[in-house]
């Protein structure tokens, strides 16, 4: 059995891991933090967690250094990277849930987030997107788990920049629930601020607009323009993206395309023509599920839907920690979303 253990345990991506990892056969979860609730019971905070977790959290801010074969970090952007240096050994696996590993440019991620607290290790990491950067993910010793919002509009977006098939601007449309807010106290994710209500924010200045713009610049010049909305609900993000063909194409012929470059990708799921992604098909799973629509004058759109906690950090960070323990990437997170 592997040692795992959770730093910072006790926010939305904390307990998803620990929701996820019960169901786990080759790990023991011997290390859960939380410098806000050290000393407190774990299953006393959630007792959804009741029988499978009943141990006692640690402080985050203790040595945990050799304690545990992989460590999962839900940290603050900034502290995550202090506490990597602090754990980084060349042999535990670490997961990174913060943006602190995503960025192979430190000037991109400072410039849109803090100074670095590791640089030093930052040639270390791996973009932890599976679906293009396996072989990597699986040698690592140190990965940069995608931003939810980022997973969704890159997979939609993989198979045209993949193959050139886009020019010019896309604007990238997300919606999204609003745990992907976290579970701090904020007062734009109150429920009176955001029930019967739907809004965009953070226009032209989110964070996660950088992120999806340099994993697109890797196969094709196309400027990315991201704008996020905040629904009213838990969880999901449904992206819907806009953009124009080199060469106009039929649905038929792009599905095709889609079909043939995720058709080994256990997560990764192309629906048939005028099928459209829906949020509550994926929910509470670790899929991604992809559709599009084209026009004769070459116009596209590529939808996705993810459920933002899973497939959008927790899932996909457990996939990413599989496949760095060599084990088959599908454990413990091959369960069939939840619906209704």
């Amino acid at each position: 059995m592997w040692k795992v253990g959770i730093l910072g345990a006790t926010g939305y991506t904390g307990v998803v891991l620990l929701s996820i990892l019960a169901y786990h056969p080759h790990v023991n979860v011997t290390l859960v933090t939380s410098n806000t609730y050290r000393g407190k019971k774990l299953s006393d905070l959630f007792p959804s967690l009741s029988g499978s977790f009943e141990g006692m959290l640690e402080a985050t801010d203790d040595d945990h250094r050799g304690k545990c074969d992989a460590y999962f970090l839900c940290l603050p952007h900034g502290t995550s990277a202090e506490k990597t240096r602090e754990l980084f050994d060349g042999n535990a696996r670490i997961i990174d849930l913060s943006a602190d590993f995503r960025f192979e440019d430190l000037s991109d991620y400072e410039k849109h987030y803090v100074k670095h607290g590791a640089p030093e290790l930052q040639q270390e990491a791996v973009y932890g997107l599976p679906e293009l950067y396996r072989e990597q993910i699986k040698k690592a010793k140190l990965i940069g788990n995608p931003g939810c919002y980022p997973t969704s509009a890159i997979l939609a977006l993989y198979p045209l920049v993949k193959n050139r098939l886009a020019e010019g601007d896309v604007f990238v449309d997300s919606k999204s629930g609003v745990s992907g807010a976290g579970r701090e106290t904020k007062l734009g994710s109150l429920f009176c601020e955001v029930a019967e209500g739907f809004r965009p924010y953070s226009v032209g200045v989110h964070r996660h607009e950088p992120e999806i713009q340099k994993e697109i610049g890797k196969f094709a010049d196309i400027r990315v323009t991201f704008v996020p909305h905040l629904l009213p609900i838990n969880r999901g993000i449904l992206t819907t993206i806009y953009g124009k063909l080199v060469t106009p194409s039929t649905t038929k012929d792009l599905l095709n395309l889609y079909q043939t470059t995720y058709r080994d990708e256990p997560f990764v799921k192309v629906l048939g023509e005028g099928v459209y992604p829906d949020t509550r098909f994926t929910r509470f799973s670790n899929y991604c599920h992809l559709g599009l629509k084209t026009f004769d004058d070459g116009r596209f759109v590529v939808m996705s839907a993810i459920d933002n906690l899973v497939k959008g950090a927790s899932g996909q960070a457990i996939q990413n920690m599989n496949l760095a323990l060599g084990v088959d990437e599908k454990t413990a997170l091959d369960r069939m979303a939840l619906y209704p």
